[in-house]
């Protein structure tokens, strides 16, 4: 979605309905009608058989069409907004933390929803990069209790269900968008002790979902990505959108037959997977995806210069034929697992201070570092290494604790003691992206 948002008209509902959707979802709208004031771009989702991840964005109320809902019933009342750190890697301040909230789910039904949201994590986290660096995440659910179990325009447009978050189908008369009331979001999510991305799952089947790609303004959070708790290929769906929030990765789709994107003519774009340039002028000016030319990529075939992206049949170019930001069930190609995991590291440090930084630690005190355990196949770790003063002490290297009385101070004067983590992944080739994927946490230590 990071090409500019299509405005609400025909031209953007035939971009929902996806290359060679013919039906256009013509259905009408449920019954209510939206709610006025802000309107926010999301990203609607290919059609549920065909190959495109994306069908582009288009703009929808904030608010979504929710009318204000009946008061729950005191069962209700208690369970609602109740937090549960689902995964626990650290410190929220450390770590990427997810929050899934889920909608059209009654008081009765909250494990349901708990075992829910394990499942769309387990298969989030099963697709590299997430795989290597789970440990980098939380992962917390607020529980949103709704009056009514499952969630509007599930079966038909007709359908209207109290909810807590006013989740619904046929948003935009798009039968697979899955819209929500987004303040109401925000509302639950506020509930946790931070988010960075959210996840709201819908109790239903049916297949949708929707990107909500832009940062929030109130919570800060990187976006929203909503998904059917129960079908197949909507935790496919919700991959495809975190490569927008948080990989900053514009879509490698593009729509034949559609005249306003049928070729592209204005200025290099900002994202890293899409360019003006073939692969012979990438390579000659070093720019976007060069240093990955002619590698395998884990989606097939070699990187290069493919023409077709960014919603454009012709003038611009992606680095491979098929990634997950092009098609769902495929993996992130090689310069987009290096956005993503910069992406990863923007929210997230690989060192954790355990003893107190405030204070001057002494002889027979420790300096204690955490440092989250990779899981990926090559068994590589983040290298630890350790500064007296701005020199290196080898002798440390990949330790986590060092011991005030192991630095041989000769003097009563403070000294500086620095541990460095580094993660040193050959899937980052851009040095500036590589320069961030250190920290570092600093002691005054003395005798």
């Amino acid at each position: 979605m990071r090409a500019v948002a299509v405005a609400c008209c025909a031209t953007a509902v035939l971009l929902a309905a996806g290359p060679g959707d013919a039906s256009a979802d013509p259905a009408p709208r449920p019954t209510a009608a939206p709610l006025g004031g802000a309107r926010v771009p999301v990203e609607v989702p290919g059609p549920e058989h065909g190959g495109e991840a994306g069908s582009g964005s288009v703009e929808v109320p904030a608010a979504g069409r929710a009318k204000p809902g009946l008061r729950l019933p005191e069962a209700g009342r208690a369970a609602d907004g109740a937090v549960t750190k689902m995964i626990d890697n650290g410190a929220v301040a450390d770590r990427l933390d997810i929050v899934v909230v889920g909608d059209g789910y009654t008081a009765a039904e909250l494990d349901r929803f708990h075992i829910d949201a394990k499942e769309k994590w387990a298969e989030l986290s099963a697709v590299e990069p997430y795989a290597s660096y789970r440990n980098l995440f939380n992962v917390w659910t607020v529980d949103a209790v709704s009056r009514e179990s499952g969630v509007s325009g599930d079966p038909d447009p007709a359908t209207v269900r109290d909810t807590a978050l006013g989740s619904y189908f046929w948003c935009e008369q798009i039968e697979r968008l899955l819209c929500v009331d987004q303040p109401k979001v925000d509302g639950y999510v506020a509930k946790a002790p931070a988010a960075d991305l959210v996840i709201v799952l819908a109790n239903s089947a049916k297949y949708g979902g929707a990107g909500y790609n832009e940062p929030s303004a109130t919570l800060g959070y990187a976006g929203i990505s909503t998904a059917s708790a129960g079908h197949p290929k909507s935790g496919q769906v919700a991959v495809h959108e975190t490569g927008h929030s948080l990989g900053k990765l514009a879509d490698e789709y593009f729509y034949p037959g559609v005249p306003e994107y049928e070729h592209y003519t204005g200025p290099e774009p900002a994202d890293s997977n899409t360019s003006t340039l073939a692969a012979g002028p990438m390579g000659e000016q070093r720019t976007k995806w060069y240093r990955w030319l002619g590698e395998t990529s884990p989606d097939g075939g070699a990187v290069g210069s493919y023409e077709g992206g960014g919603y454009f049949v012709t003038g611009l170019y992606r680095p491979t034929d098929a990634s997950i930001m092009r098609v769902l069930g495929k993996p992130f190609n090689l310069p987009g697992v290096e956005a993503m995991i910069a992406g990863f590291h923007q929210y997230a440090r690989l060192a954790t201070p355990l003893a107190p930084t405030g204070r001057t630690l002494r002889l027979r005190d420790a300096a204690k570092v955490s440092v989250p355990r990779l899981t990926g196949p090559d068994g590589r770790q983040p290298v630890v290494r350790w500064y007296l003063d701005g020199r290196e002490q080898k002798r440390f290297e990949g330790r986590k604790e060092v011991y005030v009385g192991e630095l041989w101070l000769f003097d009563l004067r403070a000294h500086r003691l620095t541990v460095t983590v580094e993660d040193r992944t050959p899937s980052v080739r851009d040095p500036e992206i590589a320069r961030k994927l250190r920290s570092s946490v600093e002691w005054q230590v003395r005798l």
